[in-house]
């Protein structure tokens, strides 16, 4: 015979073979095909979640720093006195308001609107929108602004404003307070008040030209004023304490101790030309401190 030839229970083997292997291809197949899908949904999956996460970031990133939607209503406002309330309704975050709370209360203070503007987060937008309606108040304010006041009272206290009280007329020392002593062309409150102190150290003016040892004493303000009748305060040289005396003016310390220790060599005063070997109490000095002694 020239094929070859089979008994039917070979064909049955054969076939049986070939259907047994097209199962284990059709498995294997499947498989792999399954496989396949299942990675490519768990990459999808995770690429589902890092999406999710980075959208969740940035939102939260977003509201930490968002400015509020809604209209802010403005007015005026003190940022060391404003409430929570107040804060939030001219448009600052919540946490925005919390910095300010903890500033305030480890003692920080604002001082000035641009101090303000060093609050966290806090835009350049927001703070040109809200600067306008800062309003410090003058107790947050440094007291340097004090003496800075002072000084230009100093200032305006010259003979170039226009005259209170005319040529002829005049303010009698001793007698005058300072509201009288302000109508004099050239003295203002500062120099009103340090002549009313000379005057109570000294114990009184005997003398005009006296207003001229207050430092910076205008001296065309002298011609408006004059002593009448006056009235001093004496002091007891032989009763006084070196405290006491050391107080006044033309006494002082040095004079006051060559006082004591006269007292103690050689008893009772009699007169400061007692103490006029001295070398602390010269003519002038005598003269200058006779009217306001006595023994």
């Amino acid at each position: 015979m020239g094929g070859m030839y089979y008994h039917r229970s070979d064909r049955k083997l054969i076939v049986m073979v070939l259907v047994i292997i097209a199962i284990l291809i059709g498995v294997f197949v499947y498989l792999g095909e399954s496989n396949r899908m299942t990675a490519t949904g768990a990459a999808a999956d995770s690429l589902s979640v890092d999406s999710a996460r980075e959208s969740a970031r940035g939102k939260a990133t977003q509201e930490y720093y968002a400015v509020e939607t809604s209209m802010p209503k403005l007015f005026y406002f003190d940022p060391n006195t404003a409430d929570s309330t107040q804060l939030l309704s001219l448009g600052l975050q919540p946490w925005q308001v919390r910095n300010i709370y903890k500033y305030r209360a480890k003692g920080g203070v604002y001082r000035k609107p641009t101090d303000f503007a060093r609050l966290y987060g806090l835009t350049v937008k927001q703070y040109k929108a809200l600067e306008p309606y800062i309003r410090i108040s003058s107790d947050y304010l440094p007291a340097s602004i004090l003496v800075k006041e002072e000084e230009e009272e100093v200032v305006r206290d010259t003979i170039k404003y226009p005259v209170k009280i005319s040529d002829d007329e005049y303010v009698v020392l001793n007698r005058a307070d300072t509201a009288q002593l302000k109508r004099v062309p050239g003295i203002g409150s500062w120099y009103a008040r340090q002549i009313v102190r000379y005057g109570n150290r000294l114990g009184g003016y005997v003398d005009v030209g006296q207003l001229a040892e207050i430092e910076g004493f205008p001296e065309e303000a002298l011609q408006y004023f004059a002593v009448e009748q006056p009235s001093v305060t004496r002091l007891n040289l032989n009763r006084l304490t070196l405290n006491e005396m050391s107080r006044h003016p033309y006494i002082g310390f040095y004079r006051a101790k060559a006082i004591i220790d006269y007292r103690r060599l050689y008893g009772k005063i009699n007169s400061l030309d007692d103490l006029k070997l001295n070398k602390h109490f010269t003519p002038e000095a005598i003269e200058k401190l006779k009217p306001y002694v006595m023994f």
